[in-house]
C-alpha cells in the first residue's frame, strides 16, 4: 500500500507573471513585476532601487523584461494543460493576475476578457479532472499603487485589494475549491520590491545604498531600520487583507478551503554552542510567526517584543485583532527548497529574517545555483508544523533549478531532477508516517518558466522544456524531459514507484 492517501493532490505549480505573457493584450495592465528587467545570469533582479525603476521606465523600448513574455501560456494554455493531464496531475497550482482583471487596480468592473480567460483555464483543467489551486496574489501589484501609495507600505491599498479578492471568490467559487491568499508572504520582509512593491533608495537620513549592493545580501546597518519598518508595515497590511477575504470566503463559499503560503526555511546551528542554538531558535520563531498570525489569528508576544527592541513602529490597522481572529486559514501551504546553517558570530551572521544564508553545510550536496539539497529538513519541518498548528499542510513549491539545453534527441536527460524529487517525496512519505496530514505536492515550475530570482529562462525547473532563451528567442515549443515520464509513473502509483 502507498503511504500517500488515496485523495493526495499530486501536481505542479506556476505563477501568472512567470508563464502567462500576453502583455497588455485584451486590456491587461502592468504590474510591478513587469518592470523587473534582466541584467545577467549572476545578478538576481527581484529587488528594486529607485534608479532601476526610473531606468526601466525611461528605457522600456530597449530593456529586456522577461516577465512580460512568460512562456505564452495566455495563448497556449490548452496545450500546456494537456501535458499536465498526460502526467496525470490531480492539482495545478496557478495564480490570477490582478492587472488582467483590474488593469489599474481601481476599476469598478473587471475586464470581461480577463474574467473569461480564467473561466476558460478552469474549464480546461476540469475537463481532465484537475483541481485548480489558485494563488490570489503571487507578488503582482498594479504599478500605479507603487507610484501613488509606495506599495504595500500604505494601508490605502487594502480596500482595493479586498475588493479584488472578494471578486475572485464570487466569480470563481464554483470552479475553484482550493485558494491561497498571498504567495510566500514572508518575502516582503526579505525582498521588499518583490513581496511588497517597496522601492529602496534612501532612509530618513538620506543614506544611499552602497554601490555594488546585491539582492539577498545583508543590508548595511544604516539601512536596517528603514528596511524593517517598511517591510513589517507592508506585511501587516497584507495580513489584514488576507484575513478579511478568508472570513468572506468562509461566509460566502463554504465549499472552498483557503490557506496561507510562506517560504519554509529550515536551519541548523553551526556548532553545539548554546549561542548558536539560541540563534536557530530566534530564526525559526521568525520563520513561523507568519503562520502564527494567519493560522492562530494573533501576533505572538515575542515578535511584539522584537519590534520594541528594534525600533519597529507599526501603524496598527483599526480593529486588527478582531480581523485576524476572524480570518484564520483552513490549511498551511509552503515552499521548501533548502536548509541553511546559522551562527551567532556577529561578524558572519545575517540579520534575522533574511532570505538565503551563505554558510556552507559540508554534509549536503549543492545545486548549480548554490542551494543545498536537504530532504531530511523537509521531514523535520513538516513535523514541527504539525505540532505547532495541527492543520493540514500543502507543499505547493519544491524543486531543483538547473541550467539545461535541449538535446539533439529533443529532450533533456534530467536524472539530477529525478534524484532531487525522489528524495523529497520519500521525505514527505516519511512525514506522513510520522502522522503529518499532507494534502498534496505541487513541484515548482512544472513547465519551464521565467525564474523569479534571475528573471530569466536559464534557471529551469520543469518536467517540460520550453524552447525559449533569456532574450525571448526560440520557438516556445514544448518538449517532454525524462522527468516528465518519471513523474507520470510516480502519480500513477500514488507515490509507490519512485524508481
Amino acid at each position: 500500500m502507498s503511504r500517500f492517501p488515496d485523495n493526495f493532490l499530486w501536481g505542479g505549480a506556476t505563477s501568472a507573471a512567470q508563464v502567462e505573457g500576453g502583455r497588455c493584450e485584451d486590456g491587461k495592465g502592468l504590474s510591478h513585476l513587469d518592470y523587473v528587467y534582466y541584467r545577467g545570469p549572476k545578478i538576481p533582479c527581484n529587488f528594486m532601487l529607485k534608479k532601476d525603476l526610473e531606468r526601466a521606465r525611461a528605457e522600456e523600448a530597449t530593456l529586456n523584461f522577461p516577465n512580460r513574455r512568460g512562456i505564452d501560456f495566455y495563448h497556449r494554455y490548452k496545450e500546456d494543460i494537456a501535458l499536465l493531464a498526460e502526467m496525470g496531475f490531480k492539482s495545478f497550482r496557478m495564480s490570477v493576475s490582478w492587472t488582467r482583471l483590474f488593469p489599474t487596480g481601481k476599476e469598478e468592473k473587471p475586464s470581461p476578457e480577463g474574467v473569461e480567460f480564467y473561466h476558460n483555464v478552469f474549464r480546461e483543467l476540469h475537463k481532465y479532472g484537475i483541481e485548480p489551486l489558485v494563488t490570489m496574489i503571487h507578488y503582482e501589484l498594479p504599478i500605479g499603487f507603487v507610484d501613488e501609495f509606495g506599495g504595500w507600505e500604505s494601508e490605502k491599498i487594502i480596500p482595493y485589494c479586498v475588493k479584488y479578492l472578494k471578486f475572485l471568490i464570487d466569480e470563481y467559487k464554483d470552479e475553484v475549491k482550493y485558494w491561497l491568499t498571498f504567495n510566500e508572504i514572508n518575502m516582503v520582509c526579505a525582498v521588499p520590491w518583490l513581496g511588497g512593491g517597496i522601492v529602496l533608495d534612501r532612509n530618513d537620513d538620506g543614506f544611499e545604498i552602497p554601490k555594488g549592493f546585491r539582492p539577498f545580501a545583508p543590508l548595511p546597518p544604516e539601512m536596517a531600520e528603514r528596511w524593517e519598518n517598511a517591510s513589517h508595515q507592508a506585511l501587516h497590511h497584507q495580513f489584514i487583507a488576507s484575513a478579511m477575504v478568508v472570513k468572506y470566503a468562509h461566509e460566502t463559499a463554504p465549499n472552498c478551503l483557503i490557506g496561507n503560503m510562506f517560504n519554509l526555511h529550515h536551519m541548523y546551528p553551526e556548532t553545539p554552542a548554546p549561542e548558536d542554538a539560541y540563534r536557530v531558535h530566534e530564526e525559526k520563531e521568525f520563520n513561523m510567526f507568519f503562520c502564527d498570525v494567519m493560522a492562530r489569528g494573533y501576533y505572538p508576544a515575542w515578535i511584539l517584543s522584537y519590534y520594541r527592541r528594534n525600533n519597529i513602529h507599526i501603524r496598527w490597522y483599526e480593529g486588527y485583532e478582531k480581523i485576524l481572529e476572524e480570518g484564520k486559514v483552513d490549511f498551511i501551504s509552503l515552499s521548501y527548497y533548502l536548509s541553511s546553517i546559522v551562527t551567532a558570530d556577529p561578524k558572519r551572521q545575517e540579520r534575522i529574517g533574511s532570505f538565503i544564508r551563505t554558510l556552507h553545510n559540508p554534509y549536503l550536496e549543492t545545486s548549480d545555483f548554490g542551494w543545498q539539497i536537504d530532504p531530511t529538513a523537509l521531514r523535520i519541518s513538516l513535523n514541527e508544523l504539525r505540532d505547532r498548528f495541527n492543520l493540514p499542510i500543502y507543499i505547493v513549491e519544491n524543486g531543483l533549478g538547473a541550467f539545461e539545453e535541449l538535446g539533439e534527441d529533443k529532450t533533456v536527460h534530467d536524472d539530477y531532477r529525478i534524484s532531487y524529487l525522489r528524495s523529497h517525496i520519500k521525505a514527505i512519505a516519511d512525514a506522513i508516517d510520522d502522522g503529518v496530514d499532507v494534502m498534496g505536492y505541487t513541484p515548482w515550475g512544472c513547465i519551464d518558466l521565467v525564474s523569479c530570482s534571475l528573471v530569466s529562462m536559464s534557471k529551469r525547473y520543469g518536467f517540460v522544456y520550453v524552447d525559449a532563451d533569456d532574450e525571448g528567442n526560440g520557438t516556445y515549443d514544448r518538449y517532454r524531459k525524462d522527468s516528465f515520464f518519471w513523474y507520470k509513473k510516480v502519480i500513477e502509483s500514488n507515490g509507490e514507484d519512485l524508481d
